[in-house]
């Protein structure tokens, strides 16, 4: 037995084959069903209970990950992945990862890791400009929106009760805590609320309109019911580009009343924030720097492997003194920024080498141009889905999401969201495309997402087909 690493002419060999490997897999993609078609436990069943007593050859593990690994995973990159939120990972932000990998730093002093920290600032620097946001923002990267949002209640709640960091918020008197979002909001912010210890009951989901946007004067007006019960209101969170429907709440009007009420306001644009590089687009984003802080997502939207969420702050030094908690051995004598002073971790990855290899290859004009062709699809499908009687529209296109369902006047609700299930359903179970879903008031609505790079008008003229082939099919089921 051998001491170390695997031999530098080993790597080479294996690495080499791995490129290669990749290449054709992105070349190729399209072999491959969308979803893995193998059944819950059928890779775990299929590998050894225990790890072997003696390392193995490579060819052998790279033997075992083809034959085992790859039949259970389901394909994010497939230009017919249209569920969720379309991934956009590109290769040469694989590129930015190996090499993170390879450099392994822990981003949490800045001597630990100083490309690391003032790269992902200077990214950051260059991406705020390209959203139109002014220079009271500042960045830093965490992994996902969840925990992005996360940090930024936190801040709202310190902000308020600065205490809260010494004392807790149990086992004294405190009035209950309010924090306002759309019944639309992500789950992530009742996590956040339970998360910081202030509980569901400190939820108040705000009503929607026609256009799925939060209601502004019941907001305004529960925030004052609230303050007469003695309640503390804190923060309210909008969003722009829920994820159902990508509805777009009035920020504008929210932050007016979280100005006149002395509010946090947090802004959720995980998923839409990335189209705010488009100047055509940055109407749907009036209102959002003056904003406390916003949460941007490039691995949804901006052609970045998972994971690399963005959260603009205006007030750094809040975020700091939310979190900053220095032991002795971490103390240094740097002027410098030390990243573990501004969240929960102690060590961050060098995330912003992906995103800065990203930008600089697709250049701000590429991306544009890239973001603007998925919403150009998105409304090339929505034109097809009004145009069948077979099919019915059931949200605004704000970006690059539609939502839909296949429709017949003589059907009951509840026959319909049978029928798109089981639409939904075999048009998935095929391998061919995959799409989700969500609940539209009481409607089963279906979602076509579109963001990934390999995608083109003949992959939604493919899932079109599908799904129009896959109703005629039931319907004749039926009858």
């Amino acid at each position: 037995m051998s001491l170390g690493d695997i031999p530098s002419k080993e790597f080479r060999k294996h690495g080499y084959k791995i490129i290669d490997w990749i290449a054709d897999y992105l070349e190729k993609i399209e072999q491959f069903p969308v979803l893995s078609q193998n059944k819950p436990g059928q890779l775990k069943d299929s590998l050894p209970q225990s790890a072997p007593e003696e390392g193995e050859d490579f060819n052998k593990i790279f033997s075992d990950f083809e034959k085992f690994i790859l039949p259970a995973v389901t394909h994010w990159n497939h230009p017919n992945f249209h569920g969720l939120f379309s991934t956009s990972s590109s290769a040469v932000g694989i590129f930015g990862e190996m090499l993170s990998a390879a450099f392994d730093m822990k981003a949490m002093l800045w001597r630990t890791a100083p490309a690391s920290t003032e790269l992902e600032q200077v990214t950051l620097s260059w991406l705020r400009k390209m959203l139109g946001l002014p220079e009271s923002f500042n960045g830093i990267i965490y992994d996902t929106a969840s925990v992005s949002s996360l940090h930024a209640i936190a801040m709202a709640r310190h902000r308020i009760l600065p205490d809260t960091k010494e004392e807790g918020m149990s086992g004294r008197t405190l009035p209950l805590l309010r924090l306002y979002c759309s019944e639309h909001a992500h789950s992530s912010i009742d996590k956040a609320t339970i998360l910081i210890g202030l509980g569901k009951r400190s939820i108040v989901k705000i009503e929607s309109d026609e256009n799925f946007r939060m209601k502004t004067d019941v907001l305004e007006k529960v925030i004052k019911e609230d303050k007469t019960k003695g309640f503390l209101p804190f923060c309210v969170v909008a969003t722009i580009g829920t994820t159902s429907t990508t509805s777009i709440d009035d920020v504008k009007s929210v932050a007016e009343i979280c100005a006149k009420n002395n509010l946090f306001l947090h802004v959720d644009a995980a998923y839409a924030g990335a189209a705010a590089i488009l100047p055509q687009m940055r109407h749907y984003f009036a209102g959002w720097e003056n904003a406390d802080s916003i949460v941007i997502n490039p691995h949804k939207w901006l052609f970045t492997p998972f994971d690399l969420s963005v959260l603009y702050v205006k007030d750094m030094q809040l975020l700091k003194d939310t979190f900053s908690l220095v032991p002795e051995y971490l103390k240094t004598n740097e002027n410098a920024m030390n990243q573990m002073d501004y969240g929960i971790q102690l060590g961050r990855r060098f995330r912003a080498l992906k995103l800065w290899f990203i930008i600089r290859y697709f250049g701000q004009k590429g991306m544009q141009a890239r973001i603007s062709e998925d919403c150009r699809l998105a409304k090339l499908f929505a034109d097809w889905v009004k145009a069948s009687p077979k099919f019915q529209l059931l949200a605004p296109v704000n970006f690059a999401l539609v939502c839909f369902r296949a429709y017949d006047e003589k059907l009951t609700e509840q026959e319909l969201n049978f029928l798109n299930e089981k639409l939904m359903n075999e048009v998935n179970s095929s391998g061919k495309a995959f799409i989700s879903h969500t609940k539209i008031g009481e409607k089963f609505s279906l979602r076509l997402s579109i963001g990934s790079l390999h995608t083109q008008e003949k992959h939604l003229e493919k899932v079109w087909w599908l799904l129009n082939e896959t109703l005629e099919r039931l319907r004749q089921q039926k009858s």
